[in-house]
């Protein structure tokens, strides 16, 4: 195990299952919980130091922003919900104020790391932070439709009765309401999905129509995500400390080609330095066309935030 990591929202619902995942996933050495509520990240801390004895895996502990230092990794899970009658543009500009601020405080601790994205809008904070909150584009990396995909993945397993493990494809652009499916990148255990006892193009519709709308799913259902985000959290950080050269539909941001001026999720190379290479050019024509479509949504949320 090596490798240090540390939480900002640490003692929220999405930072504490993603410690979780990464406990029992051993791919670090040591994991810092930073909260606003400090309280409630020690406590987090001192719950999973408790299963050590089981589970092995890293040191963790709580502590402030100054605990980041000598971070190889930092996760931002940090984030406001909606007030009732709120504008999803005025919850934007809420989630960048606060965005900027820990941005800020963390870039004076962990000046060297890779940074991980997970506050939503996960794509417009990744384009701030590569844009104007002084973090390296190669070492900005938003978590994009990394759980997306899984969700997709897990439900087409259950759907096929299949191996959920031996899925394969993304889902790619935003993650939000423009995501589309890459189809032409579907295989299962590197055969095409077509030849797959079952499949149909009706059931690989309906399932992405449910990845679609499952955040929202769980939102209802129980106050929103937790499990799943903190496995696909754990997915990008150990492409990052491995050095894996995995490749992974997280957003960064594009400064040339079809979707510049916009962070969003394309086939992308992740190791040990952040970002290592992007890749779009096996995505199929149609598919391509919603990626750029999505980067143009994405782009008018950013005009309009920096115009607000």
């Amino acid at each position: 195990m090596t490798g240090k990591v540390t939480i900002i929202g640490g003692a929220g619902r999405v930072g504490s299952c993603a410690a979780y995942a990464l406990q029992l996933g051993r791919s670090c050495g040591e994991i810092v919980l930073v909260d606003a509520v400090e309280e409630a990240a020690r406590g987090e801390a001192l719950d999973l130091t408790h299963g050590r004895a089981a589970a092995g895996g890293p040191r963790l502990r709580a502590g402030g922003y100054d605990a980041a230092a000598g971070s190889d990794l930092v996760v931002v899970t940090a984030g406001l919900r909606r007030k009732p009658d709120e504008s999803r543009l005025e919850l934007i500009a809420r989630n960048a104020a606060l965005f900027r601020d820990l941005i800020g405080r963390t870039r004076k601790a962990a000046p060297e790391a890779v940074l991980l994205v997970v506050t939503n809008p996960v794509d417009v904070l990744t384009y701030l932070a590569a844009t104007s909150l002084g973090w390296e584009p190669r070492r900005t990396i938003g978590l994009g439709t990394v759980l997306d995909t899984l969700r997709f993945r897990s439900l087409l397993a259950e759907r096929l009765d299949l191996d959920p493990t031996g899925v394969e494809g993304f889902v790619l652009g935003e993650h939000g309401d423009s995501m589309t499916l890459a189809r032409s990148t579907l295989r299962y255990r590197g055969k095409p999905l077509p030849e797959v006892p079952g499949y149909s193009e009706q059931a690989v519709a309906e399932v992405f129509e449910e990845t679609r709308t499952a955040g929202a799913q769980c939102l209802r259902l129980k106050r929103g995500a937790g499990y799943a985000v903190g496995l696909a959290i754990r997915q990008v950080v150990e492409a990052v400390l491995q050095d894996a050269g995995e490749w992974l539909p997280v957003s960064t941001l594009h400064q040339e080609g079809p979707f510049a001026g916009a962070a969003l999720s394309v086939p992308t190379k992740v190791g040990r330095a952040g970002v290592m290479e992007v890749d779009w050019q096996g995505i199929a024509e149609e598919e391509l066309a919603a990626v750029k479509r999505s980067a143009e949504v994405l782009r008018k949320t950013i005009g309009a935030l920096e115009d607000a």
